[in-house]
């Protein structure tokens, strides 16, 4: 039995096996005019499998670099577009390296933490304030969705004088500066349809 783990392994499968063996076929043509003409033959039909892509810019140029990739960049023919160098898909990416940035408090995230150091460099004035009752209020939301038996007022001014190093001295006033201002803090009513009640 011809089985598909018996037969050739496909560079790009979603073309099918019929695709690779016509460029197969194609790399084996020894006139380089009849091989150009089935290359453009093999693309028409690439482009016939996705003709949903026909309008996608750069669509044509995809098909072509697809086609050197089945070939293994071996099909000696004038290509349209500049072929990609092979290198370019065997040579490993660049190491990305760990942030090793260590939060006291992961729980509220390292945003919170630059934005307390960001207050602490700040002139004492309205500004400030403000920006200080922004940080408390997110801290108290963070610290709810963490754990909401331990979430007090005087957890959050305990770890943003911490995470400051005793810089901002946040109050309750800071806490309940913007409560206020927040539409979603305020209990939803609930809109039953009337219909069918008359």
């Amino acid at each position: 039995m011809d089985y598909n783990s018996t037969r050739k392994h496909l560079v790009m499968p979603e073309y099918g096996r019929h695709i690779h063996k016509m460029v197969d076929h194609a790399k084996g043509i020894e006139d380089r005019e009849e091989r150009t003409k089935c290359a453009y033959a093999i693309v028409s039909v690439m482009g016939n499998l996705f003709p949903h892509l026909r309008d996608v810019s750069d669509f044509k140029h995809k098909l072509w670099d697809h086609l050197a990739i089945m070939s293994d960049f071996e099909l000696d023919i004038e290509f349209p577009y500049k072929v990609p160098e092979a290198d370019n898909f065997t040579t490993k990416p660049e190491v990305v390296p760990y942030n090793d940035y260590s939060m006291r408090y992961k729980h509220y995230g390292r945003l919170i933490e630059q934005m307390i150091a960001k207050a602490v460099e700040m002139e004492a004035g309205e500004l400030k304030d403000h920006l200080i009752a922004l940080i408390v209020n997110h801290m108290r939301k963070s610290l709810l969705n963490w754990n909401r038996d331990n979430a007090t007022d005087d957890r959050v001014l305990k770890d943003i004088r911490l995470l400051s190093k005793g810089e901002l001295e946040a109050t309750v006033q800071h806490l309940r500066a913007l409560e206020g201002r927040e539409p979603h803090n305020r209990p939803r009513r609930k809109n039953f349809s009337r219909k069918g009640r008359d």
